[in-house]
């Protein structure tokens, strides 16, 4: 990293490797601290700022099996609990913090489809889910994600943050969402495709309440914040992460007003990748990614105007390509595709800076190639090459000696500050 002139590293924190039975009470593993004290050490000994996330997917198993995690309100203390042991250990070195990745992808992926652990979703919905309902549970874990994010940032900002000098915030993941047609119908679901995904979030974090067309939609199935929670969730970030990789198109959909109750349909949106045949951009190894640069800007003025622009940093953003062991390794290192990705996209990042958007940096996503979620090793998001089968050995791919480039010949003459 520090070759490639980077000067930030985002990572995560493993919840049981601090508190190995998620709680206080269970103690805490001291070889848990030591290694990512050395971790912090390093990368400061290396002009590396540490960005930690607290939160990122690995509920421990204990807490899962008492209470069902965060479906019920007791993730609140624990999470704080565990919150505070990394404030107290790290917290005079690190100076950026965000409480969770990515709370709709969490509860989309866990709750509504359970494809992602713990594997909870209507029997409907997916076979393979063994309990679960997929009209409910998503929004109560959503509704408890932002309460013991809430409950994180009021601890860190009351007891920690004058001392410590540092700042908190949340990552959120969004796509942009472009009507299929100029009908008002369809403009309207592209709306509602927003408001299911991004502010669902961002909305009470900003204003305190959800979004009115989930709080129509989604009916008594939708948690409501009490006037206390209110005054906790609006207002609790120094800062707001952005995920951003793809765009889609959204219709209206008359089927989908009519069917069975479920997140995955509660938005009335029928979302697409392509227009009268025509994708919306080249596809990436991912099925669901498609290459949109242009709505990393759209997202950004979007945030501006609308959530009173606040301080963000892209947290995420970046393009997979499969794993294909016919490639030689000459071959599998010329990936221009993530290149032009690159590029493209820091160019609409910084058009929205300079129409005002308070961007403060740029996480690329990802530094190395690793085991992505349940596509596993079959695709590559990094811009360093692992070497699965030859004792994972590391080469640089294009795209990092492009990085090394880029910013040794303009990073100091952008507004954007690129970090990994």
């Amino acid at each position: 990293m520090k070759d490639m002139n980077l000067d930030a590293y985002r990572f995560s924190i493993s919840w049981s490797r601090i508190l190995p039975k998620g709680k206080l009470s269970g103690g805490i593993n001291q070889e848990g601290i030591k290694y990512y004290n050395n971790l912090i050490d390093e990368l400061l000994s290396n002009g590396l700022k540490p960005f930690i996330t607290l939160f990122h997917w690995d509920l421990p198993q204990t807490l899962e099996e008492e209470y069902g995690g965060f479906l019920r309100p007791n993730i609140v203390d624990d999470f704080r609990d565990y919150a505070e042991v990394c404030f107290k250990e790290f917290g005079d070195r690190v100076k950026h913090w965000i409480t969770l990745n990515e709370p709709w992808s969490y509860s989309q992926g866990g709750y509504a489809r359970g494809m992602y652990a713990p594997g909870r979703c209507s029997k409907w919905v997916n076979p393979n889910c063994g309990a679960g309902d997929s009209a409910t549970e998503p929004y109560l874990v959503s509704h408890y994600q932002l309460l013991s994010h809430a409950s994180v940032v009021q601890l860190y900002k009351t007891k920690y943050q004058e001392s410590q000098k540092g700042v908190i915030g949340i990552t959120l993941v969004s796509n942009w969402f472009l009507p299929t047609s100029n009908s008002t119908l369809d403009q309207v679901a592209a709306q509602r495709a927003i408001d299911f995904m991004f502010g669902w979030f961002i909305e009470p974090l900003t204003k305190g309440d959800y979004p009115e067309s989930m709080k129509s939609l989604v009916g008594s199935r939708l948690p409501k914040f009490s006037a206390e929670e209110v005054k906790i969730v609006k207002g609790s970030y120094d800062f707001i992460g952005i995920n951003y990789y793809t765009t889609y198109y959204a219709a209206y959909s008359l089927d989908l007003t009519n069917a069975k109750p479920n997140f995955i349909t509660d938005s009335h949106a029928n979302l697409t990748t392509e227009r009268n045949g025509v994708p919306i951009g080249p596809r990436a190894a991912s099925k669901w990614l498609y290459v949109y640069p242009k709505g990393i800007q759209q997202l950004l003025l979007y945030t501006k105007e609308k959530y009173n622009n606040p301080l963000i940093y892209i947290t995420e953003n970046g393009v997979d390509e499969f794993n294909d062991p016919t490639l030689s390794l000459e071959e599998a290192l010329n990936d221009t595709f993530r290149i032009n990705y690159y590029r493209d996209h820091l160019f609409y990042v910084n058009s929205a800076i300079r129409d005002g958007v308070n961007v403060k940096g740029y996480f690329a996503w990802s530094l190395l190639d690793n085991f992505e979620w349940n596509s596993g090793y079959t695709s590559r998001f990094g811009s360093i090459f692992v070497d699965y089968n030859n004792g994972s050995k590391r080469h640089y791919k294009m795209s990092a000696k492009w990085f090394k480039n880029f910013l040794t010949k303009y990073n100091n003459r952008l507004t954007l500050t690129l970090q990994f």
